[in-house]
């Protein structure tokens, strides 16, 4: 199995309250190759909240260059303003966060995911015996 390698990244993301004002918000993206097929994305302002979000590594991917995803999570590019900024809206429709996120920083952050887990090789990454014990003990 792997070793207990992980990817991380640090952005600083604009959370859109209205159509001209934003709030900054940290973004922790977390990459384990024990879970292969996620990213963890971690949001918090200046205080000690903080709200997790589990993305697919594939969804993230794709909203970089269409839009992505449906329900409470949804990716996308900008239009008409090149491509530095990816939006990225969590929650139902009716009470959604969107939010700015530096195209670069997720680029990079995938790339580095990539040169840990390759697409296409995820399954090999898993331990399956031990999902297997999982599921068989709480199931």
């Amino acid at each position: 199995m792997d070793s207990v390698k992980s990817v991380t990244r640090k952005v600083t993301v604009q959370l859109v309250v209205a159509r001209t004002c934003t709030l900054p918000l940290r973004l922790d993206l977390r990459y384990e190759p024990t879970d292969p097929y996620v990213v963890r994305a971690a949001f918090s302002t200046d205080t000690d909240e903080l709200a997790e979000w589990t993305l697919g590594r594939d969804l993230l991917a794709d909203g970089l260059t269409t839009t992505a995803g449906h329900g409470n999570i949804r990716i996308r590019p900008t239009t008409g303003h090149g491509d530095q900024t990816t939006y990225i809206a969590l929650g139902p429709p009716a009470d959604t966060a969107l939010l700015e996120v530096p195209t670069q920083d997720i680029k990079a952050f995938l790339d580095d995911t990539q040169t840990l887990v390759p697409q296409g090789t995820e399954s090999a990454h898993i331990d399956w015996e031990h999902e297997l014990t999982n599921l068989l003990t709480t199931g």
